[in-house]
Parts: C-alpha cells; structure tokens; sequence
C-alpha cells in the first residue's frame, strides 16, 4: 500500500538509525514540563504524545512516572524508543491520527513539531479533530507548530519521499525530503477554531538547535467541530 505523504519521516529514520545515530537532538521542549507545571494536571493524569519521534520528551516524563502513551505514525521511530528504553516499552504505539483513534481518552495531549508535516487541508483538520474527540472532560491539549507567527509557505507532497543531501551529527546523508507547511498566527487561530479547539494561551517558543521559533497554543475542547 503506497504511503501517504506524511509517513516520510520514517524513512528519514530508517536512513540515520542503520547509520547508528540519531536524527534529533537529545534536547527536550521545555514549553511540554512548562506547561504541565502551570495547568492542574496531576501525576496520575492520563498524558497523549502525539509524534514521539525518538522519545525526547517521552523520556522525562515517564521517569517521572507520568502515564504516558507516546505515539508516532513511524514504526521505525516506535522500534528505536523501545529498544532505547526498554523499560518502558509498552508505553510507545504505532498510530497515524490522521486515520486513526483510541480507545481512551486523555487529560492531557501535546504535540510537538507535528501539525507543521501535515500540508493538506483535509489532514490538518483531522489532527485537530483527533485531539479534539480524544480529550477527556476538562482535558487540554498544547499543539506547537514550526514557524514565527507571520510567514506562510509550503513544500510540495510529491518530493516528500525524494532524497536530500542533509546533514546530522557531523555526516552528510541522503534523506527523505519529508514534508512541511508554516502557517501564520491568523491561519493557525482560525484552524483551531473551526475544529472546536478554543485557545487559553497561546505564544512563541523554540527548542535549542531544533527549532527556534515556534507558535504554540494550549487549548481545550470548544463548540462544535466544523468536521
């Protein structure tokens, strides 16, 4: 079955991990702790990570004995935080929210550089659609997306697979191209609302090396979804 778009990263993954290196850097996002210190999630609350990658902000979490169930659509991705962290391997799970549910539901649910890979409408609107149906009463949810809150641009889907000349860890590798689309603050607002997403806060914040700047929001569920 061919791959949708979004489901590049997993090559990208497979193509540095043979190498045996990492694609991200070990730094973790301090908006996610940030957060979860300002808002009354409590330690036994039930947390989602949607795009664990390999397990930057899992990691912390789940040895402070958070609940957490961190996903992301490359199986790649899952196989490498298992085999990283062995201990807590049930706590990693395949899932493309895009297409995807479960079961549960979650007092809280953070995604991190995720939104900014999905570039059609229709893919958009699912994840928030998803964060929206799987929040449970009183839940929030803190989206981050690349970018600085003015400029719009997007990659074409079609080269999402096509090989690059990228450089990571001091190597120069050929990787998937993957996918991308920066929105600015106005599209972003207007996303979350038409998806029955309402803001409580929202700003600028970055991870060191990774991303400089990114928009975030914390949001909860609102009026009705448009989907």
């Amino acid at each position: 079955m061919q791959k949708s778009y979004y489901e590049a990263y997993d090559e990208r993954y497979k193509t540095v991990h043979q190498k045996g290196i990492h694609w991200f850097s070990e730094n973790s996002s301090p908006i996610v702790l940030d957060v979860l210190s300002r808002y009354p999630i409590g330690k036994q609350a039930a947390l989602l990570e949607i795009g664990c990658g390999e397990g930057r902000d899992a990691l912390p979490l789940l040895k402070e004995g958070r609940k957490l169930l961190a996903t992301d659509i490359s199986e790649e991705a899952i196989r490498y935080c298992r085999e990283l962290l062995p201990d807590y391997r049930d706590c990693f799970r395949v899932l493309d929210c895009v297409n995807g549910s479960l079961p549960q539901r979650f007092d809280f649910i953070y995604a991190v550089a995720v939104i900014h890979m999905l570039v059609l409408d229709e893919d958009r609107n699912a994840f928030y659609r998803f964060i929206r149906r799987h929040l449970s009463p009183g839940g929030i949810a803190l989206i981050c997306s690349m970018g600085d809150g003015k400029t719009e641009r997007e990659s074409d889907i079609q080269t999402a697979f096509t090989l690059q000349q990228r450089s990571c860890r001091g190597e120069t590798l050929a990787v998937a191209a993957t996918s991308c689309r920066m929105v600015s603050e106005k599209t972003f607002e207007k996303e979350l609302a038409e998806n029955g997403l309402d803001i409580l806060e929202k700003g600028l914040t970055g991870i060191p090396e990774e991303f400089p700047e990114m928009m975030y929001a914390v949001v909860k569920k609102g009026g009705p979804s448009a989907g």
